[in-house]
């Protein structure tokens, strides 16, 4: 604010010694600083009013869980107003000031930061042109050497780790618990990083922004594999109920965090990944990443805020009104802003197959019956909804097999729902029978179509005819490790159609020497027409989740 502005910066805050501090850390800018003591949550319209302020900028945080009462009070006194927040809950709520806000004649803009102010710069940037928006993923993993470590960063936090999330995935709403749904990825010539779901102001911003996603995911990382995994074991006790929070221990879990400062890098950065339907048709996958070296990561949750205020002391932002900081500031802005640091940027495209999985790998897919080729033409999504009779284990061997892997309980005429959902080129199947719920993904290798289920990968002999198609497992795989055949599930799956035309679906899964896991068989039907719609309607509200990605390491598969 100093080095590209003239104006006066008050610091304030809740201690006298610290404002000072920051104030003798800038010697050079003396004459354009002062402090004030004033607690954020105890501040009056007075107090704002006496600071005499163009704009108040919070930084303080934590923000979960907490009431925009001093944003109110500023917008009273008539300041602009901005905050870093990155909390979800106080962000949703930022709207209620809008009336406010407009009747003073002033700006409030919450969450100027990485998120969701940068993050929704990227999006709109990336799919300028774009006809559909079908899936969102967003990531940040700050360098280990240049991690905040002030408390009210553990505080944000930890207020999530282990407990549920409200996430839009596969076209619903549904939860996962904090620091879940875990994936290990590439972040340029950073090497390979774990990230995991971290509750943001995205995971509602993005869905309401973009309608047509399918999935919008938040993730959060820490560079140091061995940190990051004990969060998640942390995580859960939490998720056990041993403990109902982690948020008490953010001080002796900051100080054992800061035995691990010498370790890892000052090197951070951040990915924006897209996908969907360019204008002329074209299926995009699109990836944006940032870089930040020298320890310049933690200076950019800062530049929307600082944008913003420049822009309204330059009389360049004519808005009005309290809202999240999404459609305000544009990404060459601010990566202009990232030239005077470390930090830089670089995007990567590349075209996906607008032919679903099976119409690319099923050999005679156009000559199975129309309602099963529709079934499989998905473009981004089939969502289908109907009923399956499920037949439980022949042992009880095999009935705790299938409930370790969560396998459908035993009945008749349960409400059945399948998702079949774009992933990149192949496909990942979202079963919901009876209340519970197990998912596999598909692709093609080497012109065979294969499934995984959680580490085991099964290749599969597909073949299709007039009546519709059939699988069957020729050898399952733990990563390059072939499985002997006595550990190998023994298969028959089958889609055809039943007698009132519906597209079927017939599943057995045993194992050798155990015998029968579990058969399903039922049928589908696109979900909303009149032939779901009685299952639909009889559909449990709650689905219990095999939050583990992948869910069972033994199944059947598709359908």
């Amino acid at each position: 604010m100093l080095a590209t502005t003239d104006c006066h910066v008050v610091v304030c805050g809740r201690s006298a010694a610290h404002a000072d501090e920051v104030v003798a850390a800038f010697p050079n800018y003396a004459e354009r600083l002062s402090a004030v003591v004033i607690d954020r949550s105890k501040a009056t319209t007075s107090d704002v009013t006496a600071l005499g302020a163009f704009c108040v900028v919070d930084a303080a945080g934590p923000f979960q869980a907490q009431r925009p009462t001093f944003a109110r009070a500023v917008i009273e006194a008539g300041a602009h107003y901005v905050d870093l927040a990155d909390a979800r809950d106080f962000v949703a709520g930022f709207g209620a000031l809008d009336e406010l806000a407009k009747a003073r004649g002033v700006l409030a803009v919450t969450g100027a930061s990485s998120t969701p102010a940068l993050s929704h710069a990227v999006i709109d940037d990336l799919t300028r042109g774009w006809t559909r928006i079908d899936d969102i993923q967003i990531g940040i993993s700050p360098g280990n050497q240049s991690t905040p470590r002030g408390l009210a960063v553990f505080q944000s936090i930890l207020s999530y780790v282990g407990r549920p999330v409200r996430v839009w995935r596969f076209g619903r709403w549904t939860t996962a618990p904090g620091w879940g749904l875990t994936v290990r990825r590439r972040m340029a010539d950073l090497g390979k990083r774990m990230f995991s779901l971290a509750e943001t102001p995205d995971l509602d911003l993005v869905p309401q922004r973009f309608p047509t996603v399918r999935s919008a995911i938040f993730r959060a990382g820490l560079e140091l594999s061995i940190l990051h995994f004990g969060l998640m074991m942390l995580g859960v006790l939490v998720r056990a109920g041993l403990l109902k929070s982690l948020v008490p221990l953010a001080e002796p879990l900051r100080d054992a965090a800061t035995l691990f400062r010498g370790l890892g890098t000052d090197c951070g950065g951040m990915t924006v990944d897209v996908d969907g339907i360019y204008a002329d048709g074209t299926r995009l996958a699109v990836t944006w990443t940032l870089i930040a070296e020298s320890g310049d990561g933690p200076k950019i949750p800062t530049l929307p805020a600082l944008i913003i205020v420049r822009q309204l002391l330059q009389g360049q932002l004519a808005q009005r009104g309290a809202m999240p900081c999404v459609g305000v500031l544009d990404l060459a802005t601010l990566e202009a802003e990232f030239k005077r640091f470390d930090i830089r940027t670089e995007r990567e495209s590349r075209v996906l197959e607008r032919r679903s999985l099976f119409q690319r790998a099923l050999k005679g897919f156009d000559n199975m019956p129309a309602a099963v080729r529709d079934t499989h033409t998905i473009d981004p999504a089939a969502d289908l909804a109907g009923e399956v009779d499920v037949e439980g284990a022949a042992n009880w061997i095999g009935r705790l097999v299938a409930r370790v892997f969560s396998f459908p309980r035993p009945g008749e005429d349960l409400p059945a729902e399948v998702t079949i959902e774009r992933d990149g080129d192949g496909e990942v199947w979202i079963r919901r029978f009876g209340g519970r719920e197990f998912r596999s993904y598909l692709n093609a290798a080497n012109g065979m179509l294969t499934e995984r289920f959680g580490a085991i990968t099964f290749d599969l002999d597909a073949r299709a005819d007039k009546r519709g198609f059939s699988l069957m497992i020729e050898q399952a795989r733990i990563g390059g490790l072939t499985l002997p055949r006595f550990l190998t599930p023994n298969t028959s799956a089958s889609a055809d159609l039943d007698r009132e035309g519906r597209y079927r679906f017939d599943v057995t899964i045993e194992l050798p020497y155990i015998g029968r896991l579990v058969g399903y068989t039922g049928w589908l039907a696109a979900r909303g027409s009149s032939r779901s719609l009685a299952a639909s309607e009889r559909d449990a509200s709650h689905v219990e989740v095999d939050e583990n990605e992948g869910g069972a390491v033994i199944s059947a598969p598709s359908p």
